[in-house]
């Protein structure tokens, strides 16, 4: 079940993230809900590879979710 809008995101998630970090998690999930698509766990894996694509680019820092500098 891919998410058409952010609206659509998990309200913890609409709550904690920046919105370039729900647009990077929205994407990597609905990515990989076509991946998987048929397979008996594709939602918790597609859960498990967005928060991936988001912790790849964002941190948490003092409660807060920042965008990682770039090297």
């Amino acid at each position: 079940m891919p998410y058409s809008t952010l609206e659509q995101l998990p309200r913890g998630l609409k709550d904690n993230l920046p919105p370039k970090a729900q647009l990077i998690y929205q994407e990597a999930f609905n990515s990989a809900c076509k991946k998987y698509h048929g397979k008996s766990i594709a939602e918790q894996i597609a859960h498990r590879i967005a928060w991936a694509a988001v912790k790849a680019n964002y941190e948490k820092h003092n409660g807060d979710w920042r965008k990682k500098k770039s090297p």
